[in-house]
């Protein structure tokens, strides 16, 4: 089973609670969706690889440690997690971004693919799958298997989200249990309109201002 985490940092937490305020405007929502990525991107990548590399000092030439160059591809699921993307660019400015479009449809609340654009050696990158909310499962399981049908490695895929829902989890972790999965908050539960509780309402719409 992939690894399931929850990323309890403070100021992780802080953040979160402030753009849960239904109050909050888009430019603050926005900002602070691109502060948490970022320091849930230094949480997700404490396991990427070291070598060994030599460096002279002012002082003296010395072995010490660098990234051994695992290439990593940002993989948002449009539109929500387009708002994702900056933050984790601002620490690894070197990765390249992939995007999987999908909408759902609102009486069966199923997902639908209609985009699919990705670097073409998915199969050698890291990948970080992002979503703000992880509600039913449908769009991150749906994503998943379209990175596995296109060649992308199980052990080279983490799902990043903001707010879970113990029922998506469950879903992923049924579909892809060789995934690892990294959130922010793990909330209540889902309602019948497939909304989060507490949750922070349709990021999507928060961070792009439309309803």
């Amino acid at each position: 089973m992939g690894k399931f985490e929850v990323l309890d940092h403070p100021l992780i937490q802080h953040k979160l609670t402030l753009i849960r305020d239904k109050n909050v405007g888009t430019k603050f929502f926005r900002e602070t969706v691109n502060e948490i990525s970022t320091l849930m991107g230094y949480e997700v990548s404490r396991d990427m690889p070291l070598e060994d590399v030599e460096v002279e000092t002012p002082i003296q030439k010395t072995v010490k440690k660098q990234l051994a160059g695992k290439k990593v591809a940002i993989i948002p699921i449009l539109r929500a997690g387009l708002g994702m993307v900056d933050g984790i660019l601002e620490l690894i400015p070197a990765a390249k971004v992939g995007h999987i479009g999908m909408y759902r449809d609102e009486q069966t609340l199923k997902p639908h693919e209609y985009f699919v654009k990705l670097p073409s050696d998915i199969d050698q990158r890291q990948l970080l799958v992002v979503d703000p909310m992880l509600a039913t499962g449908g769009s991150a399981i749906m994503a998943i298997d379209a990175l596995k049908k296109r060649g992308a490695k199980p052990e080279n895929i983490k799902f990043v989200c903001l707010v879970s829902a113990p029922e998506g989890v469950k879903a992923l972790q049924e579909a892809h249990p060789d995934v690892d999965i990294y959130t922010a908050a793990l909330d209540e539960r889902l309602n019948e309109d497939g909304y989060i509780v507490p949750g922070l309402g349709d990021a999507g719409d928060r961070l792009f201002g439309t309803k």
